[in-house]
C-alpha cells in the first residue's frame, strides 16, 4: 500500500480507476434522503446500501464528509455522540437511485444515558442483522486505537451475515509513516487470524480527513461492492457502468467542498 506521507522523489500515487472516478462523481452529487430513529422507519430496501459504523469518537462524520466532498453532509463535532439517528443518503444516475450511504449511530459514548445507549445498540443491531439490501460495512476506527473491544465484538457478531467489511483506519495524520505501516500490518494480521469468524471478506486501509488522503482507495472498495464493471470506452465518451446484482448524524447542509 502506498504510504499516506509522500517523500521527496517518491512516485506519485496512481490515479483512481474508471470505476472509482465514476463513483466519486456520484458521491459528490449525493442527496440526503431521510433520518430515522428506528429501522422500521427506513425507506423500502429498493437500492443497495453500504453502511458506516464506528465508535462515536472515531471520525465517522468527517469520513462521510470527505468521501462525499461536502463540508457538512454529516455534522462533525468535537463532542462525540452527535449522530443519534440512522441517516440515509442517495446516489443517483440519470435520476435513478443506484445506491445509498447509511450513516449509523456511533457506539461506545459513555456520556449518554444507559437507556439511550441501549436504544442505539438495538437499532444498530437490527439494521445490520436484518437489512436485506445491505451490501457491505465500513467500520471506522481511530488508527491510534484500532479494533477495540466494541469493534471486534461487532465484527464477531456481523461475520455470519457474510457481507464484506472494510476497516477504515482514520486520523492517520496523527501517526508517522513507520507507525502507520506497523498499525496497518497489525490490523491485517488480525484480519487473517479472524478470517473464519469475520467472514473472510474483511480488508483495511489508512485514511486522513485532515490530509484528504485514503479517499481513492475507499472509493475503489465501494465501487467493487457495487459490482461496477466498465462498459464502453473513454475514447467514445461512453462512461456508463453496468451494475451487477447486489450482494444480498443528523444530516447537515449540502455545501460542496471547494
Amino acid at each position: 500500500m502506498t504510504s499516506l506521507v509522500q517523500t521527496r522523489g517518491a512516485n506519485p500515487p496512481k490515479p483512481p480507476s474508471a470505476e472509482a472516478d465514476w463513483l466519486s462523481r456520484r458521491m459528490s452529487a449525493i442527496e440526503f434522503l431521510k433520518s430515522a430513529a428506528r429501522v422500521d422507519q427506513l425507506p423500502s430496501p429498493s437500492a443497495p446500501e453500504f453502511a458506516i459504523a464506528g465508535r462515536s469518537n472515531a471520525g465517522k462524520s468527517t469520513t462521510l464528509n470527505v468521501l462525499c466532498q461536502r463540508r457538512r453532509l454529516a455534522f462533525a463535532s468535537k463532542t462525540p455522540g452527535r449522530t443519534r439517528l440512522i441517516n440515509l443518503f442517495g446516489l443517483f444516475e440519470n435520476e435513478q437511485e443506484i445506491g445509498r450511504l447509511v450513516d449509523l449511530p456511533g457506539y461506545g459514548y459513555a456520556a449518554v444515558s444507559k437507556v439511550m445507549q441501549k436504544q442505539w445498540q438495538l437499532e444498530l443491531s437490527r439494521y445490520l442483522a436484518t437489512r436485506p439490501n445491505l451490501m457491505g460495512l465500513i467500520l471506522v476506527c481511530d488508527c491510534r486505537h484500532p479494533l477495540g473491544l466494541l469493534d471486534t465484538q461487532l465484527l464477531d457478531w456481523f461475520g455470519p451475515r457474510h457481507r464484506p467489511v472494510h476497516i477504515l483506519l482514520t486520523k492517520a495524520d496523527k501517526l508517522g509513516r513507520q507507525q502507520q505501516s506497523q498499525t496497518l500490518r497489525a490490523v491485517n494480521t488480525l484480519i487473517k487470524e479472524k478470517a473464519g469468524q469475520w467472514g473472510g471478506t474483511v480488508s483495511a486501509s489508512l485514511f486522513s480527513g485532515l490530509k484528504q488522503t485514503g479517499r481513492d482507495e475507499l472509493l475503489e472498495k465501494l465501487a467493487d461492492w457495487l459490482g461496477q464493471k466498465k462498459a464502453g470506452s473513454e475514447a467514445t465518451g461512453n462512461n456508463a457502468l453496468v451494475k451487477a446484482p447486489a450482494q444480498g448524524g443528523e444530516a447537515g447542509d449540502m455545501t460542496p467542498v471547494v
